[in-house]
């Protein structure tokens, strides 16, 4: 697989060390368990795959390689690189402007951009529109686009079951960036529609069914299909793919709840549903099941909290932290500063949309054993600053280069 030059401020000897062996003794990723850090006192159970992911990586390769041969001129980012303040935060002191948001709101307009200037697209990847409206301007994008190539997959495969007369269902996060291009590019070949979750599916499988009438299916999908579509006719044939940092398996439960939507009423009405349903199970994020299916191994050891670090609008994080919310307390964090002390932490609440800060957070058990795990587009030198503080935290534990030798 290729590699790329991320900044060394981003590394992590410690995390470097422990991945560069998890990789030799599981070449071919079998093995899900986490990794043990005994510091004596303190017991940290690191996940087998967490941080920054190919796409990621390839984001910021290019990202800092453009700063770098392009000294004096204009750069731009159509919105966030990635879902990580401190990665963005870099970008900007080096000189990086932001088009818009991450919820598309305009920050700079089109119209001052000129042919000279140069707008990076970002991992998410960006609608039609928007590249068609930068070639316009004569800015061409092909040399600074880092898209994921994981998100491209997502397009090409939508584009392919678009044009087999199959609607693209896309389970996603309406207002997401990556969310936003994907409905683009599968709407500019065929009808395309969003749902967000289970509930969702739900009431979509009742106008599948034809249970209920356009009308109804209008006011509650309202901005999330694409023009002109039909619910009579456009939900015969349908395939699912997924915002690819959405829960793994709940995008495939949405998909296995929808084709028995599909067959149950070709059975009512005596039709073949066997060409009536895409398979689209290809178009799954492997960083994405693979840093899924690490948290649930992890989740089998016996701890007492669990930490999960990384930008607090990031939706890949997110998930790892309701995965670790069934079963322990669990502290979503953006970086250690958030550990204020071993009797305070500000972390962040998912289901309230804020950040909050609770008292007397770390448990005084001996051994205290703590799960760690990170979103892929947190930089590993943000995990080993939050390993650090939990060992200054718990008195007489084992300073963490103490460990490395064991990793080499």
């Amino acid at each position: 697989m290729k590699t790329f030059e991320v900044p060394y401020i981003y590394r992590s000897p410690l995390i470097t060390a422990i991945k560069n062996k998890r990789r030799a003794d599981d070449r071919m990723k079998k093995d899900f368990s986490p990794t043990m850090l005994d510091f004596g006192p303190l017991q940290i159970y690191l996940a087998r795959h967490f941080g920054f992911c190919y796409g990621v990586e390839n984001a910021i390769d290019i990202a800092f390689r453009t700063i770098e041969e392009n000294p004096g001129k204009n750069i731009f980012l159509l919105s966030e690189m990635i879902h990580n303040p401190q990665v963005n935060l870099d970008l900007k002191n080096r000189g990086i402007r932001f088009l818009q948001d991450t919820g598309g709101k305009q920050l700079i307009p089109f119209e001052s951009l000129v042919s000279s200037d140069i707008v990076i697209t970002p991992a998410f990847g960006t609608s039609l529109e928007i590249d068609a409206l930068l070639k316009s301007r004569g800015i061409h994008t092909e040399n600074y686009n880092t898209t994921c190539p994981f998100v491209e997959k997502v397009w090409n495969r939508s584009g392919q079951i678009a044009e087999k007369k199959f609607t693209v269902i896309i389970h996603g996060k309406p207002g997401h960036e990556e969310t936003r291009a994907t409905f683009s590019h599968a709407a500019a070949v065929g009808p395309a529609l969003i749902i967000r979750d289970m509930e969702e599916a739900k009431m979509l499988s009742h106008f599948i069914k034809k249970e209920k009438d356009s009308g109804e299916f209008y006011k509650f999908f309202k901005d999330r299909v694409s023009n002109g579509f039909d619910p009579v006719k456009d939900l015969e044939r349908i395939g699912v793919v997924n915002q690819t940092t959405m829960l793994a398996s709940e995008t495939q439960q949405i998909a296995d709840f929808l084709k028995q939507a599909i067959q149950e009423k070709s059975r009512f009405n005596n039709e073949n549903s066997s060409e009536s349903f895409a398979d689209t199970r290809d178009t799954l994020c492997y960083a994405t099941n693979d840093n899924q299916s690490a948290v649930s191994a992890m989740l089998s050891t016996n701890a007492d909290i669990a930490i999960v670090a990384g930008g607090y609008n990031s939706s890949n994080t997110s998930h790892l932290v309701e995965l670790c919310e069934r079963k322990l307390p669990t502290y979503f964090i953006e970086d250690a500063g958030k550990m204020i002390s071993e009797k305070s932490i500000m972390h962040f609440d998912l289901h309230k949309d804020t950040s909050i800060t609770e008292k007397e957070w770390l448990p005084v058990k001996r051994p205290l054993r703590v799960l760690l795990t990170s979103g892929a587009s947190c930089p590993d030198a943000i995990v080993e600053s939050v390993i650090n503080k939990l060992c200054d935290f718990v008195s007489g534990s084992k300073h963490p280069d103490q460990l490395i030798e064991q990793f080499r």
